[in-house]
C-alpha cells in the first residue's frame, strides 16, 4: 500500500523546498550519520548491555551502555565501516560489522542468545582499518589521538593538531598553510563554518583541543557543501555522545614559559535532554612567535566558555542550542631595537654605528629609545540554533542559524617605533545554512543553500614619532626606515560582505566503485560582485584481492579574499601612507582554481595503513598578504596565478603489539607569477607592481621537504612512552639587507640559520618525548597524567624570516609540560 504523507510532513516539505529556493536557509553536517540500536534477549525484551563501536579508519573507539530497555542512540558517526561488539551478563557476546553511509539514522536490532558453557568470541577490528568505499581522501582524528597529543601553548592547540598532518605547515604565529595556500583555511565547528583567520594574532582559537571529540580534514575531494575558503577544510565536532547522567573532564596543565591553564567540560543527560558546559583559562609568556631569541614582550592570556543544550523533542525532531564566548589578550614581541634601543645610521652614514651605549655619541648616528610595548586583544561571542526533522526513513532536513560579534584591537605605547599605531576592528556576522538529505538505493543525495552576511567595521590610525619636523634626525623618514608619507593617519570605514551559495551533491556506490559528485554556486559581493559555478568529483576503486583503495579527485574552487583590513587597503585614503611614488591600488578578486589529486590507501597485515597522494593546484588571482608599513597589520593582495604541486605519504600503526604511531612525509613546490592583480602597493612595492609584469618566484610556503613522526610504546596497561620528531627543509625569504646588517638587528645566531646563497632558511630538526600514566580508574572515571618535553635538543627554529619590522618568527625553545586529566 502506498504511504500518503500527513499534513505535518507536507508542511515541513514545503518549508524545506522553500529553503532551497532561498526563503528559509538551513544547515548541513558533512559525512556523519547516526546509529539507533536496540538490544533484546531471546524473547524480544529490551536488555541493558555494553556496546563497543570501533572504526580504525576513522580513529573511532567508544564504549557505550544502553538504557534499561536496551536502546542506544549514537550520533555524529563519521561515514565508514565499523565493528560493533555487544556484551551482557549471561548472554553470548555478539560482534558484527556495520556501515554508516547516510545522514539518515541507521536502525539496527540485535537479539542476544544465552551463552553456552566456556563460550568465547574472538573479535578483530582489522576489517575497519581502511574504508573501501571512500571516494576521496580525508584525514580523521579520533579521541585517542586528541588526548595523546603533545601539550600546546595557549591559543594554538587546534592548529597544532592540524599541523601534524602531511601537507600542512606553519608560518609565524600558528598561521596554517594547507598545500602551499596562503591562509584560506576554513574551520567548521559543530556545523558552523568560520572563514576568518583563527591564528593567535588574528582571532580566537576555533576550538580548544580539550573540547574536541573528533576532527576531519579535507585538502582534496572536498564536498560541494564547503566553499569560500578552500585551501583546507577542518571539520570539528565538540558535542559529546549523550549518555544518561553526569559526565565530564577537568584538565590542569603547566610548564615552561610560565605556561598554565585549566579546562573543564561537563555534561548532564536526562530523558532526551542534554546540557553541556565547557570553560577554560590559560596564560603563557610565549604566546606569539618572537622575532629574536630573547622572546621580548610575549605574554598572553586566553579564556573561553560555552553552553549547549540538545533536546529530543520527538523521535523525529531534535533541537540544538549553542552559545560561546572567547577572548585573548597578548603583547606583540619586540625586536632588539624596539626593546633595548639602538643607534641607527642616518642618511650620511655608510659605515655603521656602535652598540649601545657608546662613549661619545657619533654625529652620523641617531639614538632610538627602546621600551616599546604593543598589545592586542580579540573577543568573540557567538550563538547558534539547529533544528532537525526526519520526514521518512529516506529523507531528513536540518535548519541552522548563527550570529556572532568579533572584535580585534591593537595598541601602542608612546615610545613605540617606527609607528605609534592603533586599530579597532570588528565584524558582525549573520549566517544561515540548510540541507536536505535523501537516501535512495545506492545513492545519497544532499542539496542545500547558505547565506552569510558579514558587516565589517575598520578603524586604524598612527602617529609617526619625531616627525613634526621632517628634518628631525630621529624621524623614521629621515632615517630611511620609512618612505615619505603621512606622519599622522586615520581611517574608519564600514561595508557589508554579502555571500550566498547553493549546492547539490551525490554519493554513489557501484560494486567496488564509489563516486562523490557535486556542483556548487557561489555569489560574492564586497568590493566586487562575482558569481561562479564549481563542479567537483571524486572517484575510487577498491581492489579486494590487494586490499587497496585507489582514488582520484577534481575540485573546481571559488575562493573569496580575506577580509582583514580590506576596506583600509582599498580606500583612496591609503595612498597617503606612502607618497614617495604613486600608490598602486587594485581590487582583490576572488581566486579561481583547479585542484587535482591521485592517491591510494592500503592496509598491511591488518595493523598498518599507508596513505599516499600526489596533487596539483592551479590557481588564478592567487591570494597572498602584505602589511601596513611596519605595523604587522595585514591586508590581502593577489598575483596573476600560482602552481602548487607535490606528494604526501603517511604510515599509521593503529596497534601492533605494544607499539602504535605514525610517520609522514610531504613534498611541496610552489611558484607564483607576476604581475600583481589585486591589493595595495606602496613605495618600492608600487614600483615593482608597475614594472614587474613577467616571471615567477617561490611561493612563501614553498617548503620542499617536511617529515614528522611519533611512536608510542605501551610499557604496561597503565603506562606508555612516546617519542617524535619534526624535520623541515626551510621556507624561502627575500633579503633586502646584507647579512651584516641583519646581524645588527637580530643577532648573529639568527642569521646563521639563513642561507643567503639560496635565499632559504636552513633546515631544522626537533625532537619531542612524552610519558603518560593512568593513575586511577574505576568504571568510567579515571585520572591521567602526561608529561611532555618539546624541542628536546633546544634547537633554534627559524620558522619564517621577513626582514626588519615585517614578520620574523622563531619557534619556542626546549619546553617541559605536565597535564593532569580527571574524567568522570
Amino acid at each position: 500500500m502506498k504511504r500518503v504523507p500527513g499534513n505535518s510532513e507536507l508542511v515541513w516539505a514545503a518549508l524545506l523546498w522553500a529553503a532551497l529556493l532561498g526563503a528559509f536557509p538551513a544547515l548541513a553536517q558533512s559525512d556523519t550519520g547516526e546509529l539507533q540500536l536496540a538490544v533484546t534477549d531471546p524473547s524480544g525484551s529490551g536488555l541493558k548491555s555494553t556496546v563497543q563501536l570501533v572504526s580504525q579508519a576513522n580513529q573511532y573507539r567508544y564504549t557505550f551502555t544502553t538504557d534499561d530497555r536496551g536502546n542506544l542512540d549514537v550520533r555524529r558517526l563519521p561515514y565508514g565501516i565499523y565493528q560493533i561488539q555487544i556484551e551482557a551478563s549471561a548472554f553470548a557476546e555478539v560482534s558484527e560489522p556495520l556501515e554508516i553511509r547516510s545522514a539518515l539514522p541507521l536502525h539496527r536490532t540485535v537479539r542476544l542468545r544465552i551463552a553456552s558453557v566456556s563460550e568465547s568470541l574472538k573479535v578483530s577490528a582489522s576489517a575497519t582499518l581502511i574504508d573501501p568505499y571512500r571516494a576521496g581522501s580525508v584525514n580523521e582524528m579520533g579521541l585517542a589521538t586528541i588526548q595523546g597529543r603533545m601539550t600546546a601553548l595557549p591559543g594554538r592547540s587546534m592548529q597544532d593538531l592540524v599541523n601534524s598532518e602531511p601537507g600542512w605547515l606553519y608560518e609565524g604565529n600558528a598561521v596554517l598553510h594547507p598545500r602551499g595556500s596562503e591562509y584560506q583555511t576554513q574551520f567548521v565547528v559543530d556545523g558552523i563554518p568560520l572563514t576568518d583567520n583563527r591564528s593567535p594574532s588574528f582571532g580566537p582559537e576555533a576550538a580548544d583541543a580539550d573540547d574536541v571529540e573528533s576532527v576531519a580534514i579535507y585538502t582534496a575531494g572536498i564536498p560541494a557543501e564547503f566553499g569560500r575558503k578552500m585551501g583546507g577544510v577542518v571539520v570539528v565536532n565538540t558535542l559529546q555522545n549523550e549518555e544518561p547522567g553526569v559526565s565530564g573532564q577537568l584538565t590542569l596543565f603547566g610548564g615552561t614559559y610560565a605556561t598554565g591553564g585549566i579546562d573543564t567540560q561537563d555534561q548532564y543527560t536526562w530523558k532526551g535532554n542534554t546540557v553541556g558546559f565547557s570553560g577554560s583559562g590559560n596564560m603563557t609568556s610565549h604566546y606569539l612567535n618572537p622575532v629574536v631569541p630573547e622572546n621580548y614582550t610575549n605574554n598572553g592570556t586566553t579564556g573561553d566558555f560555552s553552553l549547549s543544550y540538545e533536546r529530543e523533542l520527538t523521535p523525529k525532531d531534535r533541537l540544538t542550542l549553542i552559545a560561546r564566548h572567547e577572548l585573548a589578550r597578548y603583547a606583540i614581541p619586540n625586536e632588539l631595537v624596539q626593546e633595548n634601543g639602538a643607534y641607527l645610521p642616518n642618511s650620511n652614514n655608510d659605515t655603521g654605528c656602535p652598540p649601545v651605549p657608546p662613549v661619545d655619541e657619533p654625529s652620523d648616528c641617531v639614538f632610538i629609545p627602546g621600551g616599546q610595548l604593543q598589545t592586542g586583544d580579540n573577543f568573540e561571542t557567538m550563538g547558534s540554533v539547529a533544528y532537525q526533522h526526519i520526514f521518512s526513513p529516506n529523507l531528513v532536513g536540518v535548519a541552522r542559524a548563527m550570529s556572532r560579534d568579533n572584535a580585534i584591537d591593537f595598541y601602542s605605547n608612546p615610545v613605540s617605533w617606527p609607528l605609534i599605531a592603533a586599530q579597532h576592528n570588528d565584524f558582525k556576522e549573520i549566517y544561515f545554512n540548510g540541507s536536505v538529505s535523501v537516501h535512495r538505493g545506492r545513492q545519497e543525495w544532499k542539496t542545500g543553500v547558505e547565506s552569510d552576511n558579514i558587516f565589517l567595521h575598520e578603524n586604524f590610525s598612527y602617529v609617526m614619532p619625531d616627525c613634526a619636523d621632517l628634518s628631525d634626525p630621529q624621524c623614521p623618514i629621515s632615517l630611511g626606515i620609512l618612505d615619505a608619507g603621512a606622519t599622522t593617519f586615520a581611517f574608519a570605514g564600514s561595508r557589508p560582505d554579502l555571500e550566498q551559495a547553493a549546492y547539490v551533491q551525490d554519493a554513489v556506490r557501484l560494486g567496488n566503485w564509489s563516486v562523490d559528485a557535486g556542483l556548487r554556486w557561489d555569489h560574492y559581493q564586497l568590493l566586487l560582485n562575482q558569481n561562479a559555478f564549481s563542479p567537483r568529483v571524486a572517484v575510487s576503486r577498491y581492489f579486494p584481492s590487494a586490499g587497496v583503495n585507489v582514488h582520484g579527485s577534481y575540485d573546481r574552487i571559488f575562493q573569496t579574499p580575506s577580509f582583514e583590513n580590506i576596506l583600509l587597503s582599498s580606500s583612496p585614503r591609503a595612498e597617503a601612507l606612502d607618497t614617495s611614488v604613486p600608490a598602486v591600488q587594485l581590487p582583490v578578486e576572488p581566486s579561481h582554481g583547479d585542484y587535482y589529486e591521485l592517491g591510494a590507501t592500503k592496509a598491511f597485515y591488518g595493523k598498518l595503513r599507508m596513505d599516499a597522494n600526489m596533487f596539483r593546484r592551479d590557481v588564478n588571482n592567487y591570494a597572498d598578504d602584505s602589511q601596513v608599513l611596519s605595523t604587522g597589520i595585514s591586508f590581502p593582495i593577489a598575483f596573476r596565478k600560482a602552481v602548487l604541486y607535490g606528494a604526501e605519504a603517511k604510515l599509521e600503526v593503529q596497534r601492533w603489539g605494544k607499539f602504535s604511531g605514525f610517520g609522514s612525509y610531504s613534498y611541496i613546490v610552489g611558484n607564483a607569477w607576476y604581475p600583481v592583480t589585486g591589493g595595495l602597493f606602496l613605495g618600492d612595492d608600487a614600483t615593482s607592481a608597475v614594472t614587474q609584469l613577467t616571471g615567477h618566484f617561490p611561493d612563501s610556503q614553498d617548503q620542499r621537504n617536511t617529515m614528522r613522526a611519533r611512536v608510542f610504546y605501551q610499557v604496561v596497561p597503565r603506562l606508555w612512552l612516546a617519542a617524535g620528531s619534526d624535520s623541515n627543509s626551510g621556507l624561502p625569504f627575500q633579503p633586502d639587507l646584507t647579512p651584516q646588517q641583519y646581524a645588527t638587528e637580530y643577532g648573529q645566531v639568527v642569521i646563521d640559520h639563513l642561507n643567503f646563497n639560496r635565499d632559504r632558511i636552513r633546515p631544522y630538526f626537533t625532537q619531542n618525548a612524552s610519558v603518560g600514566a593512568e593513575l586511577w580508574e574505576r568504571e568510567k572515571a579515571s585520572i591521567r597524567l602526561q608529561g611532555d618535553a618539546a624541542n628536546v635538543s633546544n634547537a633554534l627554529e627559524v620558522i619564517d624570516f621577513g626582514g626588519l619590522f615585517s614578520g620574523n618568527a622563531l619557534g619556542p625553545g626546549r619546553q617541559f609540560t605536565l597535564r593532569l586529566v580527571a574524567a568522570f
